[in-house]
């Protein structure tokens, strides 16, 4: 059985960062949070790398970061372009918000030919929750209707910003751990006693912080892109002249739960995750960067 392909959405420039933070170092020998990422998926049994980005930061971007994997693992480009559409689509007239993470994923069809996992670049998972994909998407397992899919969850309390708010997937799961639905929360904020989603023009929703909690850490097989690919066009019609909206993957998702085509098994773990949304944030990711090699999860120098 080949081993899992590991998907790297990095097609992202960060705007609320300020810059090209896939390319940003966290660690002490000038690492990225993507090279703690790929480390981790290699010594967990991942076999192939796919980069999904844009066209306009290729060659920095090979240069930067394809280059040092090149003798670990194949690596492979996909390339996210706006004009990647089913057809009888144009892009519309003012449009230059991508598409989301669901269209970034869907990017990397001609190159995902396995199993693979889905990831931010921007986001440090841990060492478990590879460990737990990788055994997931290294399961012998024939077509299946449902497709059979996995997400790594996360406490929502854990993954939160002291610098402003951030969205969240909030993960309902059923007495198997299977997923039932995903709800979107995009202006989630720490408040005394939990957790609270204060989005503009609806009245705040208060959480525990002990939810689980979607960070794009998905597990799927190639059966995800035609499941894509049947329901883009629908989307687009709902929501094509709006030019701010986005096609989640966790909404995606949702609606193939919904129609009973997909199943996803919610893979928990208390590894730790941090992420950089906001330039503030990245002192305390080089700190807890730090802790972790100082505890033995990682070398001193990754390569």
């Amino acid at each position: 059985m080949a081993k899992p392909v590991l998907v790297v959405l990095a097609a992202g420039m960060g705007s609320r960062y300020g810059g090209l933070k896939q390319v940003d170092p966290v660690g002490p020998g000038g690492e990225t949070i993507m090279d703690y990422s790929v480390f981790d998926a290699l010594r967990a049994g991942f076999g192939r790398i796919v980069f999904v980005i844009r066209r306009d930061f290729e060659r920095v971007f090979r240069d930067s970061l394809g280059a040092k994997y090149a003798g670990l693992a194949r690596v492979d480009y996909a390339f996210q372009d706006l004009a990647d559409l089913p057809p009888g689509f144009a892009v519309p007239a003012g449009r230059s918000k991508p598409w989301g993470t669901a269209h970034a994923i869907r990017a990397a069809r001609g190159a995902a030919d396995a199993p693979f996992a889905a990831i931010n670049a921007d986001d440090f998972y841990g060492r478990d929750a590879f460990l737990r994909l990788g055994a997931f998407l290294s399961e012998p397992a024939a077509a299946a209707v449902p497709a059979r899919f996995a997400m790594v969850g996360y406490r929502l309390d854990q993954t939160l910003s002291e610098h402003g708010s951030v969205a969240r997937g909030i993960c309902r799961t059923d007495a198997r751990g299977r997923l039932v639905s995903v709800t979107e929360m995009t202006r989630l904020t720490r408040v005394p006693g939990g957790v609270e989603n204060r989005e503009e023009g609806r009245e705040p929703a208060r959480l525990s912080g002990a939810e689980r909690v979607s960070l794009n850490l998905w597990g799927f097989t190639p059966d995800l892109f035609r499941l894509l690919e049947e329901r883009f066009p629908a989307w687009l019609e709902s929501h094509a002249a709006d030019p701010k909206a986005e096609w989640y993957i966790p909404f995606a998702v949702d609606g193939m739960i919904g129609e009973g085509a997909a199943e996803v098994e919610v893979l928990p773990t208390e590894s730790a995750w941090f992420g950089v949304t906001y330039r503030e944030d990245k002192p305390a990711v080089e700190a807890a960067v730090r802790r972790l090699i100082e505890a033995g999860e990682y070398p001193e120098r990754l390569w």
